[in-house]
């Protein structure tokens, strides 16, 4: 691998301010000092270091940002991407979002470059539970127990899910599936109406409550390796 591209797609150094580090002297691999951006250096074993600093080689990424509303799930240059959250270094690696929220709906949204584990936790097969928050139009009892049983929607019919009210207003529901609009058109079937949506788990990971609105982390290793398990890494949809 180049050593500009080792040192940009580290996610610490976009790849123009790779070059200048480089070529001013300041990187070294295995203890030498190397000018060339073009310089081959091996990603699983080589130690490089810019300004005394190791620097670990991560073939994919994952971030977690708390999503908030009047942003989009897109990569295609709109203006409200929520790739505009996170600074020019990440965004030049090829992140998209895993699972989509709807323009209005908040909270938790994973990103990554990963698109085996994105694929395998997306898939209908391995039932990857998503938690959301919501507010609603009053609900009864007799209805929450609709929501749960599987709803007609016209062109699908929504798998059970687990529906917890706090009172008739507010509540939890833990849902295996992603299809567009989903929640809002299951409330709706029931004669309820979702007014606040947000998301609060997703494959085992909980929303980092640290996290303001529009703010970001990256994933730590044990919750990568939460998902991986809960995605099954051999698996196809």
């Amino acid at each position: 691998m180049r050593l500009d591209r080792y040192l940009s797609e580290s996610g610490l150094f976009t790849r123009r301010e790779a070059v200048k580090l480089i070529r001013s002297g300041r990187v070294t691999v295995d203890g030498v000092s190397v000018r060339d951006p073009a310089s081959k250096v091996d990603e699983n074993a080589a130690r490089v270091t810019a300004d005394g600093r190791t620097i670990g080689y991560a073939k994919f990424r994952w971030i977690m940002l708390n999503k908030p509303a009047d942003t989009v799930s897109t990569t295609d240059g709109d203006p409200r991407s929520v790739l505009n959250l996170l600074p020019e270094e990440y965004r030049s690696v090829g992140l998209f979002p895993c699972g989509r929220l709807d323009a209005d709906t908040t909270g938790l949204l994973l990103l990554t470059n990963d698109g085996e584990t994105a694929h395998n936790l997306l898939s209908p097969r391995h039932h990857c539970e998503k938690v959301y928050r919501f507010s609603c139009l009053p609900i009864t009892e007799e209805q929450r127990v609709k929501l749960e049983a599987g709803v007609d929607l016209s062109d699908f019919t929504s798998k059970p899910c687990r529906v917890t009210m706090a009172d008739p207003e507010h509540g939890e529901i833990a849902v295996t599936e992603g299809k567009y609009h989903q929640i809002k058109r299951m409330f709706l079937a029931v004669g309820s109406e979702i007014l606040e949506l947000e998301r609060i788990s997703f494959g085992g990971i909980p929303l980092d409550p640290s996290l303001a609105r529009g703010e970001w982390r990256l994933l730590t290793d044990e919750e990568i390796k939460t998902l991986e398990a809960n995605g099954g890494q051999d698996a196809r949809e």
